[in-house]
């Protein structure tokens, strides 16, 4: 059963209910979610719901139908985001990607694959220590020799590592060595294994067995929930069919069903499922877009004398095609790729006292000079800080998700051209990135040109379309000028000056004159000036909550169904809340189908925006708090 606690439950009740729970022989699973608290309660005995609904702090109590009681997304409606050291994890819009030789051989075969994957863009090594094999002639592995290699290299290049075991005698070795155990397929329903590696608490990649159904792997997951993890990664590597032209069926139709059934994330091992190499990439994309958290792929630096599943190994060079590949896939799909830090990117927040030995990194689009590097300044103006101009907008969030930048800034709407649509697609294809500020700027252009320019030598004037088209009433007052568009407005000012041509003149921020050592012609040329552009400031999701937000922002979908939309507006003008923003976006490869963005006033009682998000997951699909801040 699902236990709905109260909003704001003291601690002596909510400790009341889970002694009366554990009385009566029950498994307790408590989950703090970000509007309510749940417990889930499973056991062997029955239990009348009655007796659990009067207890003092419980709002209501909800009956599990499925089998599979802790796994089941009846249980937990969000899904499940598995942590992993480094930051690394599985689950929630992410893709993550695991690769590796299917045995680990020795020290310097580890080693060398090891820094080849991760330097194409895995985030887990993984490598078999002890290997089960159809044939007792095969190579069996090197045991816990080979253990102690991962656990190396794991050391050395600062990533998490995973190994499949075959024994409940190894737990206590595995402990020592891995982030995350492995269950192989011939051990999917080894009920005394998946009970001891369960009691562990450490993470699980439960393997689908070779003739299972989705409800017998899903129950072999119980097993795992109900005796102590919570970190369960269902993996699909195909099933025993009577086709034999590859080693199994990669059965991809369970991805869509396990995920609609279970909390729990699913990758897929597309090299046991095919066991031929040339058909592990198109099933790996495949997979992708079918809707996996994440791949287990095997690579080998020479395939041909692996002592285990060469055939089906990629070479390093095939899985970096991979990898670029599922990059380009991945905006497609409203999805990022997980990635492991290069730094390890100091989060604090901003309204905090400073860490004078800690400078700040912040990254923004564009050219040096460029407005939002204007914005930045601002909004960390009592810091020390550096700053990391980036080509695109997208580049702003890879370079934050990456630890490259502690923070990055990006505009989101400006008072005369409108939003900047392209920024809200990304913040629903990073769900590792919030938003944790915001801040404005006035918008205030000026011709700028090399020192020997003056209004009559221009000919040619370069600016972003938007400053060329702010500044028209200017323009047309020199019909002789061509206006030519430029990628951005400081970088026309570099491009000015590099060319040192008095013709040449540019459309910028006053800014940009100073830092590229040329001159202003003239300040203030816009059109309207009523012109601002606001900004968000993003980080990883790890970064500290703000003290005292005052805004939030959300995403989410509403069904195809009259009023649909004014039902959601409802709740939130019953609860007046003040409604500050509502954009729509269409949703990529659902034509007509649109998600819809809102900025909300906070109030000074935090629990009323909270409550009022609770009652839109009744209504709204996919909904998604994308920052709380000031």
């Amino acid at each position: 059963m699902i236990i709905v606690l109260e909003r704001g439950i003291s601690k002596e009740k909510k400790d009341n209910i889970i002694a009366f729970l554990s009385e009566k022989k029950l498994k307790i699973r408590e989950i703090i979610g970000e509007e309510e608290t749940v417990i889930g309660a499973v056991g062997q005995l029955a239990i009348d719901i009655r007796e659990v609904e009067i207890l003092p702090g419980v709002a209501r109590v909800i009956p599990i139908s499925k089998p599979y009681k802790l796994a089941s997304r009846e249980l937990k409606k969000s899904d499940t985001v598995v942590k992993l050291k480094n930051n690394i994890k599985i689950g929630g819009g992410r893709i993550a990607v695991i690769a590796g030789p299917c045995a680990v051989e020795n020290r310097e075969q580890l080693f060398s694959i090891a820094e080849s994957v991760k330097s194409s863009g895995a985030v887990i090594l993984r490598g078999g220590a002890f290997k089960p094999r159809t044939s007792p002639y095969s190579f069996q592995g090197l045991g816990e020799e080979g253990l102690r290699y991962l656990k190396e290299v794991s050391d050395k290049l600062n990533i998490p590592v995973v190994s499949e075991i075959v024994s409940p005698e190894h737990v206590e070795i595995f402990i020592k060595y891995v982030d995350i155990f492995q269950i192989g397929a011939r051990n999917m329903q080894n009920f005394e294994l998946l009970k001891k590696v369960g009691a562990t608490g450490l993470p699980v990649i439960l393997k689908r067995g070779l003739a299972a159904t989705m409800e017998e792997w899903l129950m072999a997951a119980e097993y795992l929930l109900a005796h102590g993890t919570d970190d369960v990664i269902l993996c699909e590597r195909g099933i025993r069919t009577f086709e034999t032209y590859t080693r199994n069926t990669l059965d991809l139709s369970a991805i869509p069903v396990i995920k609609k059934l279970s909390h729990l994330p699913v990758i897929v091992d597309p090299s046991h499922a095919t066991g031929v190499r040339t058909k592990v990439m198109p099933m790996a994309l495949a997979a992708i877009a079918a809707g996996a958290d994440g791949l287990m792929v095997e690579v080998h630096n020479n395939p041909e004398k692996a002592l285990s599943d060469g055939a089906q190994s990629l070479y390093p060079e095939q899985f970096e095609l991979l990898m670029r590949n599922i990059e380009a896939m991945s905006p497609v799909i409203g999805k990022e790729v997980e990635k492991i830090p290069e730094s390890s990117g100091l989060l604090y927040s901003v309204y905090s006292e400073k860490n004078d030995t800690t400078q700040l990194t912040v990254a923004f689009q564009g050219e040096h000079g460029a407005f939002s590097e204007k914005a930045l300044t601002q909004y960390f103006s009592k810091y020390d800080f550096d700053t990391v101009p980036c080509q695109a907008f997208s580049d702003v969030f890879n370079t934050v998700l990456e630890g490259k930048a502690d923070y990055g800034i990006i505009p989101i709407e400006n008072s005369l051209a409108g939003s900047i649509l392209e920024n809200y697609d990304l913040l629903l294809q990073y769900p590792d990135i919030k938003i944790v500020g915001e801040t404005q700027i006035r918008i205030e252009h000026s011709l700028i040109a090399i020192e020997d320019a003056s209004f009559d030598t221009i000919r040619y004037v370069y600016s972003h379309p938007q400053g060329l088209s702010q500044c028209k009433d200017f323009l047309d007052q020199h019909p002789e000028w061509e206006r030519i568009p430029f990628y951005d407005t400081a970088g026309a000012v570099a491009y000015v000056a590099k060319e040192k041509d008095i013709r040449k003149a540019a459309i910028a921020n006053e800014v940009a004159a100073q830092y590229y050592g040329v001159k202003v012609l003239k300040q203030g040329i816009e059109s309207n000036p009523r012109n601002y552009t606001r900004f968000f400031i993003i980080a990883r999701e790890e970064h500290p909550v703000i003290e005292n937000p005052s805004k939030a922002s959300l995403s989410f979908q509403t069904p195809d169904k009259p009023g649909a939309l004014l039902s959601c507006l409802r709740i939130i003008a019953d609860a007046k809340l003040n409604l500050k923003k509502l954009e729509s976006r269409p949703i990529q490869g659902k034509p007509w189908n649109y998600m819809f963005f809102l900025d909300i006033e906070l109030p000074e009682n935090k629990n009323v925006f909270f409550d009022t998000v609770k009652k839109l997951e009744g209504l709204a699909e996919n909904l998604k708090i994308l920052g709380i801040y000031s």
